[in-house]
């Protein structure tokens, strides 16, 4: 039998690509608003024909098919403009994490080979200190002036960026790429060595953005719907803001872009603009609701996706109590980054909060046409008894097919046909994935593995608790043992007894071993973080453990 399609000779074969994404948010919702803070408004059918005069101003700069341009910015109506412009000329968009070290953003820059930099004013200081170490020596530079247009010693601009686009041409013709063509590269912003670099073609991320919101459960909850207000808390620098600004587009909604994260100007524009949805990562989340412009404010109905770190359980219920639609989602950049997401079936939309809680928390169920599977060393399934812990790989079409020039570490990534996340789960028997560690983080005392998050949530219960992180530190006769470093709430103290007292509740309760309470409790002032808000145990164990 012959299975074989064959193609008519006329019909197209229509590859999966980015400017597809806008065209059809164009054509859904032409005179849908795109605003940037207080400084710009304008609408989807304005935003297409900004993407066109970006094109055609690069393509004056030199740009060519293949070509990379950097970007540094803060979140902006510019930003998205890159997000389309520059994929759908054939070239790569690099988007730089403007909150690394200045010699770190010169090695992302170098290491991506960047032809063209699009440079908020903001971070010329930053540029300066290494501009002269840019390896590509024919590295144009435009200034993404945020309306500042006065003059600049020691740089040699191509020109800024809004007269640019004034002066390029209305239509760009946009080339009929292969769907596998790189579209964009960002880069790792892990505790361990030098920034990795990953990267996505077209077809990967038109997928991502289809199957991210693509879960038929008969209810919104959780969900960015056509009828919601789109504001990013998470940067647009970090996996494409985590690709919901292409998922944002495509369903023609109003997207909100807040420039600098300020928690007073977050809130201003949450109230102004009618916010219904956003993303980020629980200390921008806490950031936002407890600073002192958010007193009072009603933020009922807002719908929030928390990742890149667990959502602590005292944090779901106070959210939920206070009529917020807390969601906790998992990922990584090397995932493009959506996996599962803790969306409730429509049974448990309406139960009991302690219920809700327990659900939200996970990392939830995979999205479409993820696989994934919690393994022990050699690649076996654990058992799905929510109990049994492994490693949790993962296999879906917008994976990163490895990292940029880094041949080794990509062959360690992909090990056996499957992606390693880093990550070690437990899965339930309803298909429901709970995240407990890193396995760089999992602390081994006592012949036991005792999870450091599990051990995070606990203590995060204790009423003068604003922040935690525990790491195992190195002991002779356990191997490791648990060291639980605590912030503690303003104008509140922690007595370091009484957490102890309150972890040896859970032991007495068989929720956690006796090996996970910790031989010490270290209050500080605060916790260091990589530049994505997580927690940065490394350096904790460098320096903190040694205290």
């Amino acid at each position: 039998m012959e299975l074989t399609m064959t193609a008519t000779p006329s019909a197209h074969d229509c590859p999966l690509l980015i400017g597809t994404i806008l065209t059809q948010g164009v054509a859904r919702a032409p005179g849908q608003e795109i605003v940037y803070a207080d400084r710009a408004r304008y609408s989807y059918r304005e935003l297409e024909g900004r993407v066109h005069r970006l094109a055609g101003t690069l393509a004056a700069l030199g740009v060519r098919p293949g070509h990379t341009v950097g970007v540094m910015d803060w979140d902006s109506h510019r930003y998205l403009e890159c997000f389309f412009a520059i994929p759908m000329m054939g070239a790569v968009l690099h988007t730089i994490n403007v909150r690394l070290s200045p010699e770190q953003v010169l090695y992302t820059i170098n290491h991506a080979r960047d032809d063209v930099l699009l440079v908020n004013r903001e971070f010329l200081s930053m540029l300066a200190a290494v501009a002269d170490q840019i390896e590509n020596t024919n590295t144009r530079f435009v200034l993404l002036d945020d309306g500042d247009v006065s003059p600049l010693e020691g740089f040699d601009f191509e020109g800024e960026y809004e007269s640019l686009l004034a002066a390029a041409p209305e239509r760009y013709a946009f080339p009929e790429l292969d769907e596998n063509t790189r579209a964009t590269t960002f880069y790792t912003t892990g505790t361990t060595g030098l920034p990795k670099g990953v990267f996505f073609s077209h077809r990967q991320l038109v997928l991502h953005t289809v199957a991210g919101r693509a879960l038929e459960r008969g209810t919104a909850q959780g969900e960015l719907t056509t009828n919601d207000v789109y504001m990013p808390l998470t940067p647009m620098f970090h996996v494409h803001a985590w690709g919901v600004p292409y998922q944002a587009t495509l369903k023609g909604v109003k997207q909100v872009y807040p420039g600098r994260y300020d928690p007073a100007r977050l809130v201003r524009l949450f109230q102004e603009e009618g916010v219904t949805f956003s993303h980020c990562v629980p200390t921008i989340f806490q950031m936002i609701v407890g600073c002192e412009a958010a007193r009072g404010v009603d933020f009922s109905g807002w719908k929030v996706t928390i990742g890149g770190a667990a959502l602590p359980p005292s944090m779901c219920r106070k959210a939920l109590e206070q009529g917020i639609d807390i969601t906790a989602g998992y990922g990584m950049s090397e995932t493009c980054p959506i996996l599962t997401l803790a969306l409730l079936p429509r049974d448990l939309v309406d139960a009991d909060i302690d219920t809700q809680v327990a659900y939200r928390c996970r990392a939830g169920r995979p999205v479409p046409m993820v696989q994934l599977r919690v393994v022990d060393a050699d690649m076996n399934d654990v058992p799905h008894d929510d109990k049994t812990p492994g490693e949790i790989v993962v296999r879906a079409p917008w994976l990163t097919q490895g990292y940029l020039h880094d041949a080794e570490h990509s062959e360690v990534l992909w090990a056996g046909g499957w992606l390693h996340t880093g990550d070690i789960g437990v899965m339930s028997a309803d298909g429901w994935l709970r995240i407990t560690d890193r396995i760089k983080d999992v602390i081994k005392t006592g012949g036991e593995w005792v999870s450091s998050v599990d051990l995070e949530n606990l203590i995060l219960q204790h009423p003068a608790v604003a922040e935690c992180a525990v790491i195992g530190v190195p002991d002779e006769k356990w191997g490791e043992r648990p060291l639980a470093l605590v912030v503690a709430r303003p104008d509140l103290a922690i007595e370091p007894d009484s957490i102890i007292e309150l972890l040896q509740t859970h032991v007495d309760r068989g929720h956690i071993p006796r090996y996970g309470i910790p031989d010490r409790v270290a209050v500080v002032e605060s916790l260091p973080r990589t530049s994505v808000g997580k927690l940065d145990k490394k350096l904790m164990r460098q320096t903190l453990a040694q205290e």
